[in-house]
């Protein structure tokens, strides 16, 4: 009677975590549809499972409206106990795991393509030939992504600034956006002396996946002030590289990082104009979630990435 009695108390005790887990993942994802997925369940399934928890405690953890789900004040109470707990076992786990020889897993990083080509790809290369069992996902994407939404465990912009919540590493040099054309353009079309002068010049556009914009070319004169300063031009892209191709094609001024630019500005295929317009600025940086804990993967590849002094 008592082993009985022990089986049902274990049988309901594994029930309850497992309907916790639901609960603490609809909570973070703020949708059944999506907190559905990540655990591999149907959303009727659980949204089941949810409504059976709140029956068994007597109480509503959950507010659903037809935009979003938010926990109630009884449900943000429960979560506040359970989340500290099922971080500290998934540390747990993540330790024992991470306590095998070799590091394993997969990393997905979203970046814009020149941040792959000049930072991410010739620093992880290495990497992947010296950890067989780590795996990097290149995502690439010019807008401002959520990792969560995206599923990628880090992205990569410019600066150190991010939102709350979140860790930035640098991972590249300081940064400097120029102003390039080809030499047969400047013969033809004359030099632009100041950032007010290129809505005189035919300028190769770059379209932003973020709103859709035209990206607004950005300088800044002797005293530090801003001037943006929006460019017309038969070509347009989505991508960096494009563009620096059709400025070197001839077919008009660009503005591009100067790093990109460098092998053809040296080779004499693009020249500079309004150097002192075009400052430096923070380059590439890394960022992350703050209360992940970084597999054995994602730590091989933080070191790969950080910038060394």
């Amino acid at each position: 009677m008592i082993l009985d009695s022990q089986l049902k108390a274990t049988l309901m005790l594994r029930e309850n975590i497992n309907d916790l887990i639901a609960l603490a993942a609809v909570a973070e994802e703020r949708s059944f549809t999506k907190a559905a997925a990540r655990l591999n369940v149907s959303q009727s399934a659980l949204s089941h499972t949810i409504k059976g928890l709140e029956q068994r405690l007597g109480l509503r953890l959950l507010t659903r409206t037809t935009r979003s789900v938010a926990p109630t004040i009884e449900g943000e109470d429960l979560l506040a106990t359970l989340n500290p707990c099922f971080e500290k076992i998934e540390a747990r786990l993540q330790a024992l795991n991470d306590s095998r020889d070799q590091p394993t897993g997969t990393v997905r990083i979203v970046a814009v393509e020149y941040a792959i080509e000049s930072i991410l790809w010739p620093k992880l290369s290495p990497v992947l030939k010296e950890y067989p069992a780590v795996k990097v996902e290149f995502v690439m994407d010019y807008g401002y992504t959520d990792l969560a939404e995206s599923q990628c465990d880090a992205g990569v912009r410019y600066g150190e600034q991010v939102s709350d919540g979140m860790i930035a590493m640098r991972i590249g040099p300081d940064e400097r956006m120029i102003c390039v054309g080809a030499p047969d353009y400047f013969d033809a079309a004359g030099v632009p002396e100041t950032p007010q002068d290129l809505t005189d010049h035919r300028c190769i556009n770059l379209r932003l996946s973020t709103h859709g914009a035209l990206y607004a070319w950005e300088f800044e004169d002797r005293e530090g002030t801003e001037i943006r300063v929006k460019v017309q031009g038969q070509a347009c892209f989505n991508t960096i590289n494009p563009v620096m191709r059709a400025a070197r094609d001839g077919h008009g001024l660009a503005l591009i990082p100067e790093r990109l630019a460098q092998p053809l500005l040296d080779a004499g295929e693009l020249r500079t104009c309004l150097d002192d317009y075009c400052p430096s600025f923070p380059g590439f940086h890394l960022y992350y979630p703050s209360r992940q804990r970084p597999s054995s993967a994602f730590e091989v590849v933080l070191e790969a990435l950080r910038e060394k002094a």
